[in-house]
């Protein structure tokens, strides 16, 4: 019998295989969940599928906390669990919760006192920090940067100037069909000897992490990412090894 509890449930990256990323623990708790609070209906539906091509959709309940959902809602989805009863949370992509809607109801429920537990699965952010050679002890994750060039390109400069002055590597990532745009922003607005470490469509065949320079990506050719989620980091410090000498 599984125990009540909200489960933050993380879902595949891209065209990833389940099998590759999600522990048999986390189907065993999906297989006996009939409540699940998701940011698109469809594709939860979808991904759920892919993880036990037996399960019974039309016997669950969904619950969208997407962009057009009404968040004042969001406190009735909790009500299964106030019963005594599994409820689940999956994002579109990644870890429920981490840069997503999830967190307002992972909110309601801390505030209840209602028991949260999380479940291991892939989180690009991690990922791409852990790939990047870049400072993994301190990181910021700033999510889309302004989409006006100006605008863009001084918040490029700033998080520059903060990843220099607090040793800290900045993450952020563009709608795909932009990256090649926000790319050629940052090549533009960073200094040479800045690292930039592009990491796209991670855990997926199409997987491509690389970290380089300023001044080396300025010479190099970056892969067609118009249609792969990618995550850019910059890092302008220096490593706790070089600081210590």
């Amino acid at each position: 019998m599984l125990e009540p509890a909200l489960y933050l449930i993380p879902c595949t990256l891209g065209d990833s295989l389940h099998e590759r990323v999600l522990p048999e623990w986390n189907r065993e708790i999906i297989m006996q969940t009939r409540h699940f609070i998701v940011e698109e209906i469809r594709t939860a539906r979808r991904f759920l599928k892919a993880v036990n091509k037996d399960i019974d959709i039309d016997a669950l309940s969904f619950y969208p906390m997407g962009k057009h959902s009404d968040a004042s809602q969001f406190s009735a989805y909790l009500e299964p669990l106030r019963r005594g009863e599994a409820v689940g949370v999956i994002s579109e992509a990644g870890c429920p919760a981490v840069a997503d809607p999830g967190a307002d109801v992972v909110m309601l429920a801390q505030r209840e006192g209602l028991k949260v537990v999380p479940l291991v699965g892939p989180s690009s952010i991690i990922m791409a920090v852990m790939a990047s050679g870049c400072n993994g002890q301190a990181f910021a994750f700033h999510g889309y940067l302004p989409i006006d060039p100006a605008e863009r390109q001084k918040r490029l400069r700033q998080l520059e100037n903060r990843s220099q002055l607090e040793n800290e590597t900045e993450l952020f990532i563009e709608t795909p069909y932009r990256n090649r745009k926000l790319f050629d922003d940052i090549l533009r607005s960073c200094q040479p000897k800045t690292r930039l470490c592009v990491a796209a469509g991670i855990t997926t065949e199409a997987e491509w992490i690389k970290t380089r320079t300023v001044a080396q990506w300025r010479q190099s050719q970056l892969p067609e990412l118009g249609k792969v989620p990618a995550i850019f980091l910059i890092y302008a410090g220096q490593s706790e090894r070089r600081k210590k000498r």
